[in-house]
């Protein structure tokens, strides 16, 4: 007997909206409220508000909480500063990818305090992992996912739709930053960040808040086109920006040298005399990746009308499987298919002729490009 999905603060409100709702990472959430291409049209041209609540939240707090996660991520997370964060890795001791995260410094009286935030399906293996790298550290670690309820709005309107609500520096919070502030009247942590590829804001909620700022952003957010989006469309929308979802592009058989993400490494740093769980590993990864690597992370535009998925072949002109297709769907901004893969590296070049998607045993032709396949004006 398998526990029931877990459901969020706002679970009945995604109901009365008639969402579809899906299984994920062991959560009941939005799949879609209609039709997806237009949730998805919406955050590209004007605003969608999105749930995340299955995020995974985690406080490590202490004198030492900075030397910890330089030792237990592979980023420099002590050079971050207060109100800032960073898209960081947590490895096994071989290089593989456990999950990718963004951690957030935030101010506590003085002493260190950071939010880490791990995909809803690793929560609990960042957490265990986190845990028993703590040794000899000044630092605690305290699971906070039931302490959050997480918003996102996500669109070229967004930061007007939020000024509309908050007295928040919004002008002066920089991408990949976070302040508290108060929204609709609800304390927050406002966060510039996203995974859209477009401008737009998390904010991280006590649950109880959850429905009265749902409530408030989407009357906030009705004249300038605002729309509830699922889970459906914040996929397309990530892939068509080139970035990684964890079991598809990164998973434990990958480092991040393999998914071309080596800049997050920071063999640099000055913690803990330089030493980092994956240390060796990662750095003969780097040096393979310079030299010799196995196969490189691309894009692929269809020629045709079929669309790939994870786990296709990709194939060279004689048949040969040179790659797998890792993500792959319709792209509503380019108006065809397109996916990411990992590909044998002498195929990697943009332009390279002849490489193609077995679909069920059709060979279709496909464009190699680099990533990403869009990227908004700022």
């Amino acid at each position: 007997m398998t526990d029931a999905p877990r459901r969020t603060a706002l679970d009945a409100t995604h109901r009365a909206l008639g969402a579809t709702m899906t299984d994920f990472a062991g959560w009941d959430m939005p799949l879609r409220y209609g039709s997806e291409r237009d949730e998805h049209v919406a955050v590209r041209t004007r605003a969608g508000l999105f749930d995340l609540s299955h995020m995974g939240e985690i406080t490590v707090t202490g004198p030492q909480a900075a030397d910890l996660l330089d030792y237990a991520l592979v980023g420099n997370i002590g050079g971050v500063k207060t109100g800032r964060a960073r898209y960081t890795m947590i490895c096994e001791d071989g290089g593989g990818i456990l999950d990718d995260l963004i951690v957030y410094r935030l101010e506590d009286q003085g002493s260190q305090k950071f939010l880490v935030v791990a995909n809803a399906s690793n929560a609990q293996v960042v957490l265990d992992a986190l845990s028993a790298r703590a040794g000899g550290f000044d630092a605690a670690i305290r699971d906070d996912r039931d302490a959050y309820a997480l918003l996102a709005v996500q669109g070229p309107e967004s930061p007007g739709i939020l000024k509309s609500l908050t007295d928040a520096d919004l002008d002066g919070l920089k991408y990949y930053a976070g302040l508290p502030g108060t929204v609709a009247g609800v304390d927050a942590l406002i966060a510039r960040t996203g995974y859209t590829g477009e401008d737009g804001f998390e904010l991280f909620v006590r649950p109880a808040d959850a429905v009265a700022l749902w409530e408030a952003l989407a009357a906030a957010g009705k004249d300038a086109g605002l729309v509830p989006c699922g889970l459906s469309c914040r996929d397309t929308l990530r892939l068509e920006a080139g970035m990684p979802l964890y079991g598809h592009e990164l998973t434990t058989a990958t480092t991040p040298f393999d998914a071309g993400l080596g800049r997050v490494v920071k063999f640099e740093k000055t913690t803990n005399d330089g030493d980092f769980v994956g240390r060796a590993a990662l750095a003969a990864a780097a040096e393979r990746a310079e030299t010799d690597p196995p196969r490189k992370l691309v894009g692929l535009i269809a020629e045709g009308r079929r669309v790939p998925r994870a786990g296709y072949p990709v194939v060279a002109a004689d048949g040969t499987v040179i790659g797998e297709v890792t993500s792959g769907a319709p792209s509503p901004t380019l108006g065809k298919p397109i996916a990411i893969a990992y590909v044998d590296a002498a195929y990697a070049t943009p332009g390279t002729e002849g490489v193609r998607v077995d679909i069920r045993g059709s060979h279709e032709p496909y464009e190699v490009t680099a990533l990403p396949f869009y990227k908004r004006q700022k």
